[in-house]
């Protein structure tokens, strides 16, 4: 007959992900000829618990390498960019606990880029993974009919003591 225990460990309570497209214009000094090339560096983030949801603050760096002056001459531009994204994640409230875990699953793409009105308008693709750890009881079912240990003797009897003693030849050195 198994009886029941109850286990207190860490567990996924929580998990979902979801895909951002934003986008930004980005002024620069001088009239772009041509967009050569537009990348994302420095990604941090880092998630918090607001409300019934699930935040994340994050920022990036974008680069975008331009050509002006009749494609004579190159810059790049930087524009830093901070983010706000919510996760509508079911969360138990009274779990106080808990550990938020964020893992960017895409990191911050530019996935296009264009040049209107002497201005660069570009757009940013990413995608968010959000895992929340907190306690959680199992119950598992425990065997109580352990099976029996075998008893094992080692113990040395007087016969094979004395047979031992005769075997010896003690003229063997």
């Amino acid at each position: 007959m198994a009886s029941y225990k109850e286990i207190v460990t860490k567990a996924v309570i929580g998990k979902g992900k979801k895909a951002f497209k934003n986008s930004y214009t980005m002024d620069v000094e001088n009239n772009p000829t041509t967009v050569l090339g537009c990348w994302v560096i420095n990604h941090k983030f880092k998630g918090y618990k607001s409300g019934s949801s699930i935040g994340v603050d994050g920022s990036y760096d974008v680069n975008i390498w331009y050509s002006y002056d009749n494609d004579s001459k190159t810059l790049v531009a930087t524009k830093n960019i901070t983010y706000n994204d919510l996760f509508n994640l079911k969360v138990n409230e009274d779990d106080n606990d808990s550990e938020i875990i964020v893992r960017a699953l895409n990191q911050p793409n530019c996935s296009n880029v264009s040049i209107h009105d002497n201005k660069i308008d570009f757009d940013i693709e990413k995608e968010l993974g959000v895992e929340i750890v907190g306690d959680k009881k199992l119950k598992i079912a425990v065997e109580d009919d352990e099976e029996p240990w075998q008893i094992l003797d080692d113990e040395v009897s007087d016969d094979d003591l004395k047979d031992i003693d005769q075997s010896v030849n003690e003229d063997y050195l």
